[in-house]
């Protein structure tokens, strides 16, 4: 039987953003590792986003919501904060377009991740963490710019959910599907995917303990706020748990799962070293989870999302 419907996000959509974005992004691979079957007595397959578009699954989400804009709003630009991926992925769906757009990311954003944003024709603009929302928005009033969310807008999350939608289609008799969560909308689009197509298919979250925003919101049922200064090898999981995600988590409810830095950083070196696939550690944050769940799994078919892999490496000298 299938679960009810989610809040925010319907399946239609996620449907729409499949054919609207199918000629922008790659439907990507499916990899295994008998290593890892083997040590979880587990089958395991793993969406590799790290092969996307910009390198991260973020591309979906950005390019439907771009594509999705009308011509007077498009014609104004877009705007958008990042620490790396969303932005490169709204500069890539904004040239398809051919408008301008805007990025704002936090100084400390790692150099290739700000080197890519640029290299798709965007204005990056680095600015204290602590201030990138009001920066991002001071500057989409003044100009006119569409600001797109990187995980409260609908259509960015119903891109998101695109993912989920390839890895049932060739993999429909899934028990667990592992996701990371930052923000929150590649787990969001999941489960409105999971719940059409697979209600039993159990969707897990996977979040470093140093920002567990989102394990303390679905534990509590209030909406936590962020750990300040946020701070995880896993960059891109930094974002506060968004409004839509934590009542979309909380409707399916959703368990989610804690890592520390180092199951991160063996779990990034596991794909990296057994698998051969370039990894970044908030892409590597499911695996880490996975292994933590142990004999839960044992026996079950998992499908697990790589949600990305724009690293400069610096977490091996960790």
């Amino acid at each position: 039987m299938a679960r009810s419907p989610l809040p925010h996000v319907s399946f239609d959509s996620v449907l729409a953003a499949a054919e609207r974005i199918a000629p922008y992004v790659h439907r990507t691979p499916i990899m295994s590792s008998a290593t890892l079957d083997h040590e979880l007595d587990a089958s395991v397959v793993f969406k590799l986003e790290s092969f996307q578009k910009v390198g991260a699954f973020k591309a979906r989400g950005a390019t439907n919501a771009v594509l999705s804009l009308s011509e007077e709003a498009a014609s104004r630009g877009v705007i958008a904060h990042s620490s790396g991926n969303h932005g490169a992925a709204v500069a890539y769906a904004a040239r398809i377009r051919d408008i301008g757009c805007t990025v704002f990311m936090p100084a400390g954003a790692p150099t290739i991740k700000i080197d890519a944003v640029r290299g798709y024709g965007a204005e990056v603009v680095l600015v204290d963490r602590a201030v990138l929302s009001e920066s991002t928005h001071s500057r989409a009033e003044a100009s006119g710019a569409t600001f797109i969310h990187p995980y409260e807008d609908p259509d960015v999350i119903a891109g998101q959910g695109t993912a989920a939608l390839e890895l049932l289609h060739d993999h429909p008799d899934l028990d667990f599907l592992l996701c990371p969560v930052g923000g929150g909308g590649l787990i969001s689009g999941s489960l409105v995917t999971s719940a059409a197509l697979a209600p039993h298919t159990t969707v897990i979250g996977a979040e470093p303990q140093r920002v567990d925003d989102a394990y303390r919101s679905l534990q509590t049922g209030i909406h936590q706020p962020p750990v300040m200064p946020p701070d995880s090898i896993a960059d891109g999981l930094l974002a506060v748990l968004g409004e839509k995600a934590f009542e979309i988590l909380t409707a399916a409810g959703t368990e989610i799962v804690t890592v520390s830095e180092p199951e991160i950083i063996d779990a990034a070196i596991f794909h990296l070293q057994r698998m051969k696939t370039v990894v970044e550690p908030s892409g590597a944050t499911p695996l880490a989870a996975l292994r933590k769940l142990g004999d839960t799994v044992a026996a079950r078919k998992v499908g697990v999302i790589v949600s990305g892999g724009n690293t400069d490496f610096v977490w091996l000298a960790r």
